[in-house]
């Protein structure tokens, strides 16, 4: 049976008015200002979906978030060997995973983890209606950038901090785990 904080009985879900978005802290008050203050009004006004991941007993208090948005990236920008593989157009559509952020109280339990498989499902399984190449994300800081890297993103080769998985190893990625 699964413990009451385990990742069965978590449930990541889009930002709604009823979470306690306040007490929320990851130690990077940039992250945490946007989630009280800016998240909300990115939904409504549809630039960015922040997601929340909660308890499936407690849907109040906020465990962790990511944001997802549409994004173009120049083709130049991306590494020889992924130009070969995508047609010649300038500008290439990515998804860009935002933000991802957990709670210093919920560290070491795997939830950014959860969080990151979450938010490359969501984007898998959109692209087949809203075309994406790759899933992109801004790391904060190195440490942010060492938990991309480990699960298979590679920097840009002018912005360490900013790196990419393609779709296609997403693709993989879930054919692999599928019965």
């Amino acid at each position: 049976m699964a413990g009451k904080n385990t990742p069965t009985a978590w449930i990541v879900e889009p930002l709604g008015k009823a979470q306690d978005r306040q007490n929320f802290s990851c130690g990077y008050e940039a992250l945490d200002r946007y989630l009280r203050e800016q998240a909300g009004q990115d939904a409504r006004r549809r630039v960015a979906a922040p997601f929340v991941l909660v308890l499936e007993s407690d849907r109040k208090t906020i465990i962790g978030y990511y944001t997802l948005s549409a994004l173009g990236i120049a083709l130049h920008d991306l590494p020889d060997n992924v130009i070969k593989k995508l047609p010649s157009y300038p500008v290439v559509p990515v998804t860009l995973l935002g933000r991802l952020a957990v709670d210093q109280h919920h560290r070491g339990q795997g939830a950014g983890e959860f969080l990151l498989v979450d938010a490359l499902l969501r984007a898998y399984t959109q692209s087949s209606q809203i075309a994406a190449a790759a899933v992109v994300v801004d790391a904060i800081d190195e440490q942010a950038a060492r938990f991309y890297r480990h699960f298979g993103f590679a920097p840009f080769p002018d912005k360490p901090t900013r790196l990419f998985i393609p779709m296609k190893t997403v693709a993989e990625l879930f054919r692999r785990d599928s019965p």
